[in-house]
């Protein structure tokens, strides 16, 4: 095992999951696991994943199924059993935004079950007309679903109750999301996983990064988004770790990664971006241990007061977690 890069720095994990999928469990027991590895994680935000839907009633109502497992997931944690994490301290739930205004009941039943967690919504919007661009993930997003009058009526309903989106697409849509950051302003815009790179198929180009970077410089000029940092270990990306009999090294992940997350810093500040671990789903790169190590050495030419921001202050100023 690695020995742990700056052990004291406070984190909030801004982007996990818990689930129970066939043949994958990652409750909050193995959660807790990852979490004594040594790094001072205070808190995290637990992102939808599709876990523990209601089997019955109306399809729209069936995701609050979600909201009712973290809050049993954040009530054992609160127990202090598990460690001294804040596990669960806000949640990102899921919505069919297409329903448009009715989805306000949707919300309203998100937020209670989830005791109060519920700080916004996440929505796959991920699409591209290369289906292989997604081996072993959920299934594409209709195209231009951004863009639909439906999706933007349901939209539209965040910002009344102070919900943010967080944003689940490729880099190719970013034009699509930047469209839909200036219809609505009021509504605060998190962009997950570095925007999206491609880096397979179609993208395996010398020219994609730069491609993918102008992107992330435009989306930057919206006041109302915000980057989260992380979520690129996977396929997709095209880093190949998951070819690997040996995985790499949190000094290689951080290689790979730092043009990524410099260019991310760069452009939106480290006020507006926010770290996040994206497990289990980024376990395919090295454990958590490793994950977070290679976060730190990617940053340590910011300052105290940048890696504050980018560890921890960002995330729980928009997340609202005190």
């Amino acid at each position: 095992m690695e020995p742990i890069v700056l052990p004291d720095l406070p984190i909030v994990d801004s982007h996990h999951h818990l689930w129970l999928r066939p043949g994958s469990r990652y409750l909050l027991d193995e959660f807790a696991a990852d979490l004594a590895g040594g790094h001072n994680v205070t808190a995290t935000v637990c992102v939808e994943s599709g876990a523990m839907y209601r089997r019955s009633g109306p399809l729209a109502m069936q995701p609050v199924g979600e909201a009712e497992f973290v809050a049993g997931m954040a009530a054992m944690s609160a127990s202090g059993l598990f460690g001294p994490t804040e596990v669960g301290a806000a949640f990102v739930g899921a919505a069919d935004l297409t329903i448009g205004p009715a989805v306000d009941e949707v919300l309203d039943a998100l937020a209670r079950a989830s005791g109060d967690r519920l700080r916004g919504i996440r929505v796959n919007v991920a699409w591209d007309a290369d289906p292989n661009i997604n081996p072993g993930g959920r299934p594409h997003a209709p195209p231009g679903l951004l863009s639909d009058a439906n999706f933007r009526a349901g939209f539209g309903r965040l910002a009344a109750r102070g919900l943010s989106y967080d944003a689940w697409q490729y880099h190719p849509q970013l034009p699509e999301l930047c469209n839909l950051a200036d219809a609505f302003p009021g509504v605060p815009i998190i962009v997950n996983h570095c925007g999206g790179p491609l880096g397979v198929g179609a993208y395996a180009r010398p020219d994609t990064f730069a491609r993918w970077q102008a992107l992330v410089v435009d989306a930057a000029r919206r006041p109302n988004m915000v980057m989260k940092l992380g979520g690129i270990a996977r396929q997709r990306c095209g880093f190949s770790f998951e070819d690997r009999p040996i995985p790499p090294s949190a000094r290689e992940l951080a290689q790979a990664w730092r043009p990524y997350i410099e260019t991310c810093i760069d452009a939106f500040g480290p006020a507006r971006c926010m770290f996040g671990s994206n497990f289990p789903p980024d376990g395919v790169a090295g454990s958590y241990g490793t994950i977070w190590n290679a976060f730190k050495l990617a940053t340590l030419g910011c300052t105290d007061a940048e890696r504050s921001e980018l560890f921890s202050g960002t995330a729980r100023r928009v997340y609202r977690i005190v």
